[in-house]
């Protein structure tokens, strides 16, 4: 498994994941727009097959924003989001950012659980912050200055 840029190829591949691991997924065009935008977008690519990838952002000079990252169903508990996790925390800290700012469903505990292990805190609680009404926690990782 090797992470890379994301190109137009992986396409299908990203939102096929997309699909599968959110209740209100991005819809292809949102996802080619956020490449034409040039967001970071990487993917992580398993036998030619894309199997994972995340999407970031920065909102300032200082903080860096996570905004999607999912894996597979079949690739789950391979370390794949934790190859592209620290693939972005890498690009981040090579730009100087000091801060990753992240929102997750307050239900999600895996992803809870996954975001910690990085040295991710809980911030606060956005009510209704989802289409659907669900709750986010907004998260954040801060680097040592």
């Amino acid at each position: 498994m090797f992470v890379r840029r994301f190109q137009s190829a992986d396409l299908k591949g990203v939102y096929e994941i997309e699909k599968l691991s959110f209740s209100d997924p991005y819809s292809m065009e949102i996802l080619l727009r956020i490449y034409e935008l040039g967001l970071g977008f990487l993917v992580a690519e398993e036998n030619n097959q894309v199997v994972g990838y995340i999407i970031f952002s920065l909102t300032n000079e200082c903080d860096g924003h996570l905004v999607s990252i999912a894996v597979d169903k079949n690739y789950r508990g391979l370390k794949i989001g934790s190859a592209l996790l620290r693939a972005v925390i890498s690009i981040y800290l090579n730009i100087g950012i000091n801060k990753i700012v992240l929102e997750v469903r307050t239900h999600n505990i895996r992803a809870i659980k996954f975001y910690e292990s990085f040295g991710f805190i809980i911030d606060r609680k956005e009510f209704k912050y989802y289409e659907n009404g669900d709750d986010a926690y907004i998260m954040y990782l801060k680097f040592p200055a």
